[in-house]
């Protein structure tokens, strides 16, 4: 083989093995710079959160406005109380309400939530009717007559002494009590409870055989829907507006 042959041969060889080294190179190189990198700590959460049920906010529709039910809206306050509205719509009308206040954490089992609710400037509206009140402050279980028998109920108050706070934990963390005034009238109906201002953090019903109710993730955390008012008592986690 002659001299200009051999360095020919020679280029060749070299080339080849120098793609062979980069070929086989390229993946590590790729693999620590050029490839795929996993999603940050706060995509996941963001994108599973997507897809579990959130409570959808209150509508014109649904128990206790187009169908027999009671729906509660409650709104904390920085104070620990709750302005609530409660509308109801009874399977047949009635001519006596049985109010009774949430229970004291005192007497649900299980749970360590000190709390004496009390219900102040009750406002109730039957069958588009004001009722005249000679009190509006409840702080125990009564019965309250009607002038004529209704079916739908509008009643707005301050729920107060049905909260807790969390200590040690950050500021406004709370433990709070809430179900409808109007549960014993008609244990039956399904009923939606809402926390409205995005504070809400956990929910337990400890009066449903799978006590956890909570559903979505906050800050759009609900509560499930449709639980028979005699067992829609929940126990909530949350964070207190700053404002009173």
């Amino acid at each position: 083989m002659s001299g200009g042959t051999r360095r020919r041969a020679g280029h060749r060889l070299l080339t080849v093995v120098t793609l062979t080294v980069t070929l086989g190179a390229a993946p590590a190189c790729s693999a620590e710079t050029g490839g795929p990198t996993p999603p940050s700590p706060g995509v996941a959460p963001r994108a599973s959160a997507t897809a579990v049920p959130v409570q959808p906010p209150p509508t014109a529709e649904g128990p206790g406005l187009t169908a027999p039910g009671i729906r509660l809206v409650a709104a904390p306050r920085g104070d620990g109380s709750f302005d609530v509205v409660e509308d109801v719509l009874l399977r047949t009308a009635t001519s006596a309400l049985r109010l009774q206040l949430p229970r004291s954490g005192e007497q649900l089992r299980g749970v360590m939530v000190r709390t004496r609710p009390a219900a102040t400037g009750l406002r109730i509206i039957a069958d588009g009717d004001p009722v005249p009140l000679q009190q509006t402050a409840l702080r125990s279980a009564q019965t309250l007559p009607l002038d004529s028998a209704a079916t739908r109920l509008t009643m707005t108050y301050r729920l107060s002494g049905s909260s807790t706070r969390s200590l040690p934990s950050r500021v406004g963390r709370a433990l709070a009590v809430i179900s409808p005034l109007t549960a014993a009238t008609d244990a039956t109906l399904p009923t939606n409870l809402t926390v409205s201002g995005g504070g809400l953090l956990n929910a337990n019903c400890p009066l449903l055989a799978e006590p956890r109710c909570a559903v979505g993730e906050p800050p759009g955390l609900g509560i499930q829907q449709g639980i028979p008012a005699g067992q829609a008592l929940a126990v909530l986690q949350l964070d207190l507006p700053l404002h009173p």
